[in-house]
């Protein structure tokens, strides 16, 4: 699919992801060597930068770990100065499919939603988690849904695309705790609309994720209450 009057930019957040962000880059430049890829480096200690401007992306290198929320938002800012249509968030790890960019992206080329989410529970696309991780999505796809009232199956997944208003919003306003999760609340709160396309995902190529188990239970507690304060706003 032609995206010749469409400017469209990938964001890839990475934080010591050599091993993976290059492979990442030139799946996405395989199919659609027509986007723009800005890799931020959020502070690596590795070769993640290097790795990136050799599989030719633009890279954002931040002086000290800024975590997700940050370097994100860095992503946002270029966009919105660069003065981009489409911005879609793909994560280093080589979880999310380029091939299933068009998904996300089709729905704002064609004035449908300002924000799409890629869901991996929307349909049953063979995706595998453990038991505790899935239970806490569900947990927290129930709050998301109650409070933006609009039904939502995977909060958390950082495989999603925004338009001109999305880019404008977060490059002014995005979390650094929860980002995924009060993304949604943020957007639904200003009357920009969302929807979810089922999407597949790999497991993760390399690394590992930020949150752990031991971390699992504080997150929750604490992402509720980002979640109620955010929807009161």
């Amino acid at each position: 699919m032609s995206y010749d009057t469409l400017k469209v930019c990938i964001i890839i957040p990475a934080y010591n992801e050599e091993k993976s962000i290059a492979q990442v880059i030139s799946r996405i430049f395989r199919l659609h060597p027509e986007f723009t890829v800005v890799v931020i480096d959020d502070g690596s200690s590795d070769g993640t930068a290097a790795a990136a401007k050799a599989a030719g992306a633009d890279v954002i290198t931040l002086p000290q770990n800024l975590g997700i929320g940050g370097a994100v938002q860095t992503g946002y800012l270029y966009c919105a100065r660069k003065g981009f249509d489409v911005a879609v968030q793909v994560d280093a790890d080589g979880q999310h499919k380029p091939e299933e960019l068009d998904k996300i992206i089709n729905p704002i080329r064609e004035g449908q939603a300002d924000m799409v989410l890629g869901s991996r529970w929307v349909e049953n696309t063979g995706y595998r988690s453990s038991r505790s991780r899935r239970a806490g999505m569900l947990i927290l796809a129930s709050l998301v849904s109650f409070f933006t009232r609009r039904h939502v199956t995977d909060p958390t997944s950082g495989f999603r695309a925004v338009g001109r208003k999305g880019i404008q919003l977060f490059a002014e306003d995005y979390s650094t705790d929860y980002p995924e999760v009060d993304s949604l609340v943020s957007l639904n709160s200003h009357g920009l609309r969302i929807i979810e396309v089922a999407v597949e995902m790999d497991q993760r190529q390399a690394g590992s994720s930020s949150i752990s188990s031991v971390k699992s239970i504080y997150y929750m507690i604490k992402v509720t209450l980002s979640i109620m304060i955010r929807s009161v706003r």
